[in-house]
């Protein structure tokens, strides 16, 4: 009997031993906790918006063929023979080079009828290829794509301006974005009734180079505006990047 009962007011002792150590455990927890909320309290985030408008250097167009025939091998051979009058054309004569041209679709594909009397029925087949052509004298483009549409280019889609290399004009971008969020954060601080601190930290998202789109409808209303000569105007690209930023208040 006695043995049981030093055995019982041992595991009363290490259970008070356990639970004083969770006690000093969280107490030691508890300023750290304070701390961190009062480095929150004296933070300010911001996002700064930066925008630069460039002239784009460089336009993508997408110039393709369709072909239909009665067998798969007719409309893919005749279509081939197609491309191939394109490709030849804009090598020689426009001086674009391979690696500027870029095949970016191609299929073959049978096109269907239906009537209640025979149901589906396939009534011959289409291939189709696409053309893409970078090319960089802007004030050409119109002339090209008639050039193109002459040598049997059928299915003519947008024209794609954007500037080749922004790497040279992102440092401009970034000093227009953080400019934008010293201007947010010095007045929220200023309503706040407090001054700004040093900036903690920044996260910057991808600088984006939004291109200008012309599609087909625009370039052949402006075929007609001319005469049949396709007039397209480049316009200019925006750059623009976002950073979040975290300053501090004092």
């Amino acid at each position: 009997m006695k043995n049981w009962v030093k055995s019982f007011g041992s595991v009363l002792l290490a259970g008070s031993l356990i639970m004083g150590g969770i006690g000093l455990s969280g107490a030691f927890k508890g300023p750290e906790k304070a701390f961190a909320e009062d480095v929150q309290k004296n933070i300010v985030n911001v996002v700064g918006k930066g925008e630069l408008s460039i002239k784009p250097d460089i336009v993508y167009l997408s110039i393709g063929v369709d072909t239909s025939a009665a067998t798969a091998q007719e409309a893919q051979k005749s279509n081939g023979a197609k491309i191939t009058k394109l490709t030849t054309l804009f090598k020689t004569t426009w001086a674009i080079a391979d690696k500027d041209i870029q095949s970016t679709q191609f299929y073959v594909q049978p096109n269907y009828s239906y009537s209640e009397k025979e149901g589906q029925q396939i009534k011959g087949y289409n291939a189709h290829h696409t053309l893409q052509i970078a090319y960089r004298d802007l004030s050409k483009v119109g002339a090209l794509l008639d050039a193109a549409s002459a040598a049997g280019a059928n299915n003519i889609g947008n024209a794609r301006f954007s500037v080749e290399d922004s790497s040279a004009f992102e440092a401009q971008v970034i000093n227009k974005a953080m400019a934008n969020a010293d201007v947010k954060a010095g007045a929220i601080a200023t309503a706040a009734k407090r001054s700004l601190g040093q900036v903690v930290t920044v996260t910057q998202s991808d600088v984006s180079n939004n291109p200008v789109y012309y599609d087909n409808m625009k370039m052949e209303s402006a075929a007609a505006d001319n005469a049949g000569g396709t007039t397209v105007q480049p316009g200019e690209v925006k750059l623009t990047t976002v950073l979040s930023v975290t300053y501090e208040l004092k």
